[in-house]
């Protein structure tokens, strides 16, 4: 990795080795920055606090060796990103501002195919994963991820039915505590619609009545205008000297007829006057008509009002959007009448509500009988993965210095009046099942197994929590484990047996060690070293491979602060021996990861 502007590193370049890396360094040196420059390539979160002052952006650049028919090979590729010799290229850049970008194989690409590719490819492993094993919620996940398909195919059908229970039980809860709500909507909504049905409405009726009545109210003066104007169409039978509009137009038709056939414009025009002629009769039939059939009668004039009246009153409660909770209407009868089509829908619905109900009610207990079934499935899976996983962390712990320490994992169901059946016993559950898990630890024979939170010293607790570490490290499929100072609080002979074990987990994958144990280092295939100029920053030059004499001091200086100390470099010496007689390898543990 290349890593420039991050936190107090100003430039520094940091070569893995294939076996056991250790990184170690002084206090505030930047190791740390080493792990987050790490998460940065893989997509971890962007924090524009990590752009070291003065600068505009931080970058990060990596190169990753890994075969081409890996799954994060495959990935890439599918994103654009070319290898280059087998290796991918990744490159991260934060800008001061808060913005980030990132590059895969040459390839812009986002954040978060990073992230996609980061669990095939690297296993971080924390002091915050450890804190977060101390609850009980992280010790199931834990045991889950350990069991496998075992857990995770029940586990997934389980979280598919407890989603529909909770979903069924909000629809029960709603409908029963809103029943009186809903009973008082459906009287509403009833007393509504036989009100409509008895007045029996029809569309547009209203616009009929109201044209009626206006013609009624007016009936004597619209029988005089029309006789008025039928006379002057087609002339009084009593006044025959009166002359008419019709008399004048056929006179005017006679007169064009006698001299048609010498001009045919003038005979199109007598074609013309003729049509006029044929219209003023239609419309002096039709005014004879309307005077003789205009009914005068106020007791009709008064059924009318009497019916305007009834829908008017229809309208304005059920017409407008006032009087409309379902909508707004057209305050019309036909906004009457969308009302009353959408309130026999709701009715229909609300009045469905007991079928609805004993439905919800069928589902939920076959929904909980389903889940009472899971959850049995799901507590046997985990039992057994419990044992396992109980004795490879035990295993381990033999490896780091405490062999007689017992680790058990304890399964438990609570019971809850409002739980489900497993077992014979009605317990409480969650999205998860009805477990509860937790880690347990007896550290020698004869002592009570107790909550690892409360019943393991600092040291202790380091080492049951990286045993538990090297036992999902074994078990996970990725090429490289990144350990940052999981080691805190162990020393002497378990910082020797720490050591030890990530040097064996070592030959069959990467390991990187952020440390400051000297017995830990002391195992390393390659020390790399984190050393700050006088400035307190951190230059190219200042990540620094220690072998030989340059190691021993690295070693005497993090044992006794003294690097010229004649008794820390003996012992530092002696480390060196010591590793190099427990892994089997050459002369000097730093030389084991060299390319060749």
């Amino acid at each position: 990795m290349r890593i420039r502007s991050l936190g107090v590193i100003d430039d520094a370049v940091v070569e893995l080795s294939p076996g056991f890396t250790a990184v170690t360094g002084e206090t505030g040196a930047g190791k740390t920055m080493v792990v987050t420059s790490l998460g940065l390539l893989l997509g971890g979160r962007a924090d524009a606090g990590l752009v070291r002052i003065g600068s505009k952006a931080a970058v990060v650049e990596g190169r990753i060796v890994l075969p081409p028919d890996t799954p994060a090979a495959r990935r890439a590729e599918e994103a654009g990103a070319e290898l280059d010799d087998g290796a991918l290229l990744i490159s991260r850049t934060l800008s001061a501002e808060g913005r980030s970008r990132a590059h895969l194989g040459g390839r812009s690409v986002p954040v978060g195919l990073l992230g996609e590719l980061a669990s095939d490819l690297v296993a971080v492993h924390g002091q915050t994963d450890q804190q977060g094993l101390l609850r009980p919620a992280r010790q199931r996940q834990a045991l889950d991820r350990y069991a496998g398909y075992a857990v995770a195919g029940p586990l997934g059908e389980y979280t598919v039915a407890y989603q529909r229970l909770r979903t069924v039980a909000a629809e029960l809860e709603e409908l029963t505590t809103r029943a009186r709500e809903r009973a008082a909507e459906a009287d509403r909504l009833r007393f509504g619609l036989e009100e409509i049905a008895a007045a029996e409405p029809q569309p547009g009726e209203d616009a009929e009545l109201a044209a009626e009545a206006e013609r009624l109210r007016h009936a004597e003066a619209l029988a005089t205008a029309a006789t008025a104007a039928h006379g002057a169409l087609a002339g009084n039978p009593e006044d025959l000297e009166a002359v008419d509009a019709g008399a004048l137009v056929a006179g005017a038709h006679r007169a064009l007829e006698a001299v048609r056939s010498h001009d045919p414009a003038l005979a199109a025009l007598a074609d013309r006057i003729g049509e006029i002629g044929i219209l003023l009769t239609d419309v002096a039939g039709e005014l004879a008509g309307y005077a003789g059939d205009l009914d005068a009668d106020p007791l009709r004039l008064a059924a009318v009002e009497e019916r305007r009246s009834v829908l008017t009153h229809l309208v304005r409660k059920y017409g407008t959007e006032d009087g409309d909770p379902a909508g707004p209407g057209g305050g019309d009868i036909a906004g009457v009448l969308a009302w009353a089509e959408r309130s026999a829908a709701r009715l229909a619905e609300l009045e469905g509500d007991d079928d609805r109900i004993g439905g919800l009610a069928a589902e939920r207990d076959e929904l909980r009988g389903r889940l009472s079934e899971l959850a049995r499935t799901l507590t046997d899976a985990r039992t057994e993965a419990a044992k396992r996983l109980a004795d490879a962390v035990t295993t381990e712990l033999a490896q780091l210095a405490m062999p007689h320490a017992r680790v058990s994992i304890d399964i438990r169901q609570t019971d809850a009046p409002d739980g489900i059946e497993v077992d014979g016993r009605t317990v409480a559950f969650g999205p998860a099942g009805a477990d509860e898990v937790e880690l347990l630890l007896a550290p020698h024979p004869g002592a009570p197994a107790r909550p690892i939170a409360k019943g393991a010293s600092g040291g202790e607790l380091s080492r049951v929590m990286l045993a538990v570490e090297v036992v999902f490290a074994g078990a996970s499929p990725v090429p490289t484990y990144l350990f940052d100072e999981v080691d805190a609080g162990v020393g002497g002979k378990a910082a020797v047996e720490v050591g030890r074990r990530l040097a064996r987990l070592a030959r069959s994958a990467q390991v990187v060690v952020v440390t400051h144990l000297p017995q830990v280092a002391a195992f390393a295939d390659r020390h790399l070293v984190v050393e700050k100029t006088h400035d307190g920053s951190v230059t190219r030059s200042g990540v620094q491979a220690m072998e030989g004499e340059d190691r021993i001091r690295e070693l005497s200086r993090m044992l006794a602060g003294q690097e010229d100390s004649e008794l820390a470099r003996a012992h530092a010496e002696e480390l060196l021996a010591a590793a190099r007689a427990a892994a089997g390898g050459p002369e000097e543990p730093g030389e084991a990861g060299k390319p060749g």
